[in-house]
């Protein structure tokens, strides 16, 4: 799609493709899909759009209303564990797998002779955040990152789990899950009491303790951190084990299994565990979060014993990724649903966009989505390139660069889009005015949702400690600043000099601060690590739109130059008197081509630059 959107041939979000409206996901798909990946890869993504778009965000809104329920005991009184979900979601479940949300990264599609990269797996997840925000893309991403960890680390006595994993037929599905989180332990994973002990009549370890906070409660294939005997204390001590919903030696507990049964599956057919509750949340009511008792539970070892924290560090990176994408597509969403109503709402005379506060609002609204999903796609064109050499045992040292970077780029996305996507969407609900702020309108739950990112995967404090690790340990600190100035040196055009200098000017400050920092005592470090992170975002994302901005002007379009240089005076430029006098007009002379993609001549972009 090219030209100016018309969003006035839209009552709301919903009941269009996805895909085709957001030209921000399919300029960053296309830059980081590795080879020829894209134009094979995109039909399947605007398939899968146009399915969000309908099917899946009609059953999202429904399942919100009508979330899952915990049923912990038969009429007998025996312990089934059984969640009941409204059909509409397992209708979202088999819509969303057997696209190839995770299959299509993990196992070779159809038509091709190999999987396809983890980028892919990304954009669809961000499509589906657009419907099911951080609700069912959860369990999707806990799929996927239990997949991920059976990859790398399991040695073929799991393949039966993997494959179930990574299957693109529902009925020989499973989905993973997360148990790590303990009640005295929470961020503190080293704390963690739940013990394991092998069982050498049975043939399995099994797991006795208290896991506090389960996503996807009753997933078949969870992934769970234990203590086995005589091992150290703190995260040293800990590994992993794979912990089924049915019982193992019935074989893996597939969803077609589940539906076999006449009713809930028996006790007997399902592993020894006690689902305590499920808890009340603000949001995310479509995915089953509770307490979960272990006792006795049978697991399988998943690699080696003590691995568990490095596993889980690994699983993190895909974790955050995930929960970046997931705020990218909300953000998409709110930034959607906000630019229709703007179109249509008619206030004194006239459509409220038309009006200069809207006008401004709907700029940095967008900008904001542009930012966070140019520097979330470019954590993650580094994370598929460190998984492609693992994959392909490349030893190159672009690999081991890809990783390093990633390390830096992925809790700093993580932390700043998390925020970002409350912000957008608090404020999407009040362009609506009141009814925003009611059920029948889908800003309240677009809020609601966001409202976890910040909490999963690590608070936004844990992530800024990471960011140390990151600079310290992994020596993130060279290729970051090797990528920032390869951005700024590929940037030459007159349309981008004065922001190009704000953008330098901050990176040398950047680099003197990251340097201090690094001389600095523990506690004063870590102290400025929250603010380390966001000036790491800030100025990243100003070089890297610079680049990217460049090499649209080389195509002949303007638009992302103006969208590079309203982020960079937001958050980068120094103002007088915050602004006010400095006479910028840009959200009324721009409005058009930074909100509807309105073509602009590059003569409009070279006048307001004084680079010419």
């Amino acid at each position: 799609m090219t030209g100016q959107i018309d969003y006035s041939q839209y009552e709301r979000g919903r009941y269009c493709n996805y895909w085709d409206l957001d030209r921000t996901l399919q300029r960053e798909l296309r830059r980081v899909s590795p080879d020829e990946e894209f134009e094979w890869a995109e039909p399947r993504l605007a398939d899968f759009g146009e399915v969000v778009g309908h099917t899946i965000a009609d059953n999202a809104d429904y399942v919100d209303r009508h979330g899952p329920e915990l049923d912990t005991y038969d009429r007998n009184g025996n312990v089934h564990n059984y969640v009941e979900y409204p059909a509409e979601l397992h209708e979202t479940e088999r819509l969303a797998y057997e696209s190839g949300i995770v299959a299509d990264s993990f196992q070779t599609p159809p038509g091709r002779k190999t999987p396809l990269s983890h980028s892919h797996y990304f954009g669809m997840l961000y499509l589906l955040a657009y419907a099911e925000t951080s609700g069912f893309v959860c369990p999707v991403a806990m799929t996927a990152g239990a997949a991920h960890v059976l990859e790398l680390f399991d040695d073929g006595s799991l393949a039966e789990y993997y494959e179930a994993l990574t299957s693109r037929e529902y009925e020989h599905l499973i989905e993973g899950a997360m148990f790590l989180t303990e009640k005295q332990g929470g961020s503190d994973v080293g704390a963690n009491e739940t013990r394991a002990e092998y069982d050498d009549e049975a043939g399995y370890w099994r797991l006795t303790g208290e896991k506090w906070f389960c996503s996807n409660i009753d997933a078949e294939g969870t992934l769970a951190l234990a203590r086995t005997p005589d091992a150290p204390d703190g995260t040293a001590g800990l590994s992993m084990f794979l912990v089924p919903h049915g019982d193992p030696d019935e074989g893996v507990l597939t969803r077609g299994r589940r539906e076999s049964f006449d009713g809930p599956p028996p006790g007997e057919a399902l592993n020894d565990q006690y689902y305590r509750r499920l808890k009340e949340k603000l949001g995310t009511t479509n995915v089953p979060t509770g307490e979960v008792e272990f006792d006795g539970t049978k697991a399988h070892l998943v690699g080696e014993k003590g691995q568990g924290f490095k596993q889980m560090a690994e699983m993190l990176n895909l974790e955050r990724l995930s929960n970046a994408a997931s705020a990218c597509g909300i953000m998409a969403r709110a930034v959607l649903e906000s630019k229709i109503h703007a179109t249509n709402r008619v206030a004194f005379g006239r459509p409220i966009e038309e009006f200069p506060l809207m006008r401004a609002d709907l700029v940095d609204m967008a900008v904001d989505h542009e930012a966070a999903t140019a520097f979330t796609f470019e954590a993650i064109r580094h994370f598929t390139a460190r998984e492609r050499g693992r994959r392909t045992e490349t030893e190159e040292e672009s690999v081991e660069r890809s990783y390093r970077l990633m390390r830096l780029l992925a809790p700093v996305a993580k932390l700043r889009t998390a925020r970002m996507a409350i912000e957008t969407t608090s404020y999407a609900m009040e362009i609506r005015g009141g009814d925003g702020y009611v059920d029948d309108f889908v800003t309240s739950r677009l809020l609601r949702d966001a409202q976890v990112l910040p909490i999963w995967e690590g608070t936004e404090n844990i992530l800024a400690l990471d960011v140390l690790r990151a600079l310290d340990r992994e020596a993130a600190g060279e290729p970051f600043t090797a990528e920032i100035q390869e951005f700024l040196d590929s940037v030459d055009h007159p349309a981008l000099t004065g922001t190009v200098e704000t953008v330098e000017s901050e990176f040398h400050s950047l680099v003197g601060a990251m340097a201090a920092l690094a001389e600095a005592d523990e506690e004063y470090a870590q102290l400025s690590a929250k603010r380390l992170a966001h000036y790491i975002f800030d100025v990243f994302t100003g070089a890297l739109l610079l680049a990217e901005a460049q090499e649209q002007l080389d195509n002949g379009d303007a638009r992302l130059a103006l969208v590079a240089r309203r982020f960079v005076e937001r958050e980068l430029a120094d103002s007088e008197a915050r602004g006010i006098t400095d006479g910028d007009r840009f959200a009324i002379e721009f409005f058009e081509p930074i909100v509807h993609f309105e073509p602009i001549a590059l003569e409009a972009v070279l006048d307001e630059n004084d680079g010419e």
